[in-house]
C-alpha cells in the first residue's frame, strides 16, 4: 500500500511504522486522518495516540477520527481483530486532555461516526 501511494505521490514522504511509535516525520501538521485506526488498539494505546496526535498539531489545526458513540466491542470485518470503542464521554475527555475541543460529529451512510476536534 505504501508502495502504491509512493508512486502515485512521488514527492510525499511515506512511513510504513506502527502509529504508536512514529516520529511523525519530527514535524508539525495542521490535520490528522485516523480513519479506520483508532477502535483497532488497545483502550491505553489509544489514549496515548490522542494525546501523541495533541503534540503535533498545530493551534487551530484539526484530528479528525472515526470510532463508534458506544462502548463496546466486536470483530473488525475488514481485519477479524477484535475492536474495542471507548465510547463517546471517554473520546471527548481524552481529547481535552490532550488539548482539543470537540466540534462537531458526523455519521455517514454506512454508519461510520466522526469525532472532528480542533486543536487549542
Amino acid at each position: 500500500m505504501a508502495s502504491a501511494y509512493q508512486r502515485r505521490f512521488p514527492k510525499a514522504r511515506v512511513a510504513c511504522e506502527p502509529v504508536e511509535e512514529s516520529s511523525c516525520f519530527d514535524q508539525m501538521f495542521d490535520g490528522v486522518l485516523a480513519w479506520g485506526l483508532m477502535f483497532l488498539l488497545p483502550a491505553e494505546t489509544q489514549r496515548s495516540l490522542i494525546h501523541r496526535v495533541g503534540k503535533v498539531v498545530n493551534a487551530g489545526g484539526r484530528f479528525l477520527f472515526t470510532a463508534p458513540t458506544q462502548e463496546c466491542t466486536w470483530a473488525d470485518l475488514s481485519t477479524e481483530l477484535t475492536s474495542l470503542s471507548l465510547g463517546r464521554s471517554a473520546y471527548i475527555s481524552i481529547l481535552a486532555e490532550a488539548g482539543f475541543k470537540l466540534i462537531a460529529e458526523y455519521t455517514d451512510e454506512g454508519e461510520n461516526h466522526y469525532y472532528d476536534a480542533v486543536k487549542l
